[in-house]
């Protein structure tokens, strides 16, 4: 390097300092919520996305914010209840008046709250909601939680490929959008793919015992068991099938992908398939970056729920990114919501795009997650890739 382009080096450094440190004296906090059950069963779902969104803002605001604006994160437990994400939803949107809202973790309280964010015109970003109908509320809703109507097809033709399955039996929560809406998209994909029911059974949200409805479905010889659940009553169902010498495979949706079936399910967690566009085994350059960050700060190894909070940060960063804030709440608000539809984003899940969703009325709406789906099969407290 000559002397000349050394100074002129040094000038640039000293200009990108200076101008630093003005964004640093004149930047303004960007106050995003977060309404996550941080607590209560669905609470191993909340403190995961809690962990990737507070991950990604740490990331972003060491690299100098959204245009020198800090991102500061609020978070609220919801509980996994529905009275209590409406009640946490009012208290962010009209009391602590934030840009925007991500969350609730369960799509019952999805469809529960989100309508508040709707008619106050306050962007709601789900990361964890896949049942049918959430972005028809409306077209502030946003979700990069690819929906189980997409999802599942894929697994199970996959699942039925490698483990030659012929016939199954179903096994869902009645009670719960989330298991009632997995349930109806498997229903259509076993037609779709002519593959036999021998028998459906049914269980509430809170039981703990299955005994009985895994008894018929062992009468009925089924090649796997099809299982719409949450982890906390999808765990037991898989160790009380093993019990009764049931060594079928369990074919999941979304509640059953998680790194927690391993400490839930322990011995019995083997040969469950699920399908996620995240994998920890996902060898892209992103996605390994955001496993050893998300390792090294938490001491733990995240799972489908942390990575898909990680890249929502980050899309909404993108948008962030592309507008001018005024400090006219209502008109960022509205701005965020324009911005928002346009990104592209490849992270930890991979490559990303918005598809917009139609309402009820056939308008439309909110705003889906358009990704392809990996396929893994748990073995010797692993999930494996399979294709």
């Amino acid at each position: 390097m000559t002397s000349t382009s050394f100074r002129f080096a040094r000038l640039c450094l000293a200009a990108s300092l200076a101008l630093g440190a003005w964004a640093s004296a004149s930047a303004a906090d960007i106050k995003i919520g977060a309404a996550e059950a941080l607590s209560g069963p669905a609470g191993q779902y909340g403190q995961s996305i809690k962990n990737g969104l507070q991950l990604a803002v740490d990331e972003i605001n060491a690299a100098g914010g959204v245009k020198g604006n800090k991102i500061v994160l609020q978070l609220e437990d919801e509980q996994g209840r529905k009275e209590q994400a409406i009640d946490v939803f009012k208290k962010l949107i009209f009391q602590d008046r934030v840009l925007m809202l991500f969350g609730p973790t369960l799509s019952n309280s999805a469809q529960a709250a989100d309508p508040i964010a709707q008619a106050a015109k306050v962007v709601v970003f789900g990361t964890s909601n896949t049942a049918d109908g959430i972005t028809s509320i409306g077209n502030y809703v946003f979700r990069n939680s690819v929906t189980e109507a997409d999802v599942l097809p894929v697994t199970l033709q996959v699942a039925a490929k490698h483990a030659n399955i012929k016939k199954v039996a179903v096994l869902y929560g009645n009670d719960d959008v989330f298991t009632k809406s997995g349930y109806d998209a498997f229903k259509k994909a076993l037609d779709d793919l002519k593959i036999p029911v021998t028998t459906t059974e049914t269980f509430a949200k809170g039981d703990v015992d299955f005994k009985a409805q895994l008894t018929k479905i062992k009468a009925t010889n089924p090649d796997a068991i099809v299982l719409s659940a949450l982890i906390a009553e999808g765990a037991p169902i898989m160790v009380q099938a093993r019990q009764l010498g049931i060594t079928v495979p369990f074919i999941g949706g979304n509640g059953m992908n998680s790194v927690k079936v391993f400490d839930l399910a322990k011995g019995n967690s083997d040969n469950l398939w699920v399908g996620s566009p995240w994998s920890l085994n996902s060898q892209t350059k992103e996605n390994q970056h955001f496993v050893v960050a998300y390792t090294q700060k938490y001491k733990s190894a995240p799972d489908q729920f942390s990575a898909q909070a990680y890249d929502a940060m980050n899309i909404t960063a993108q948008a962030l990114g592309k507008i001018k804030l005024t400090g006219n709440l209502e008109a960022d608000r509205a701005a965020l919501r324009d911005a928002l539809p346009a990104v592209t984003w490849t992270g930890a899940t991979g490559a990303f795009k918005f598809r917009q969703a139609m309402g009820k009325d056939g308008k439309p709406a909110g705003y889906d997650a358009q990704q392809a789906a990996i396929v893994s099969v748990t073995r010797a407290g692993k999930y494996v890739i399979e294709k």
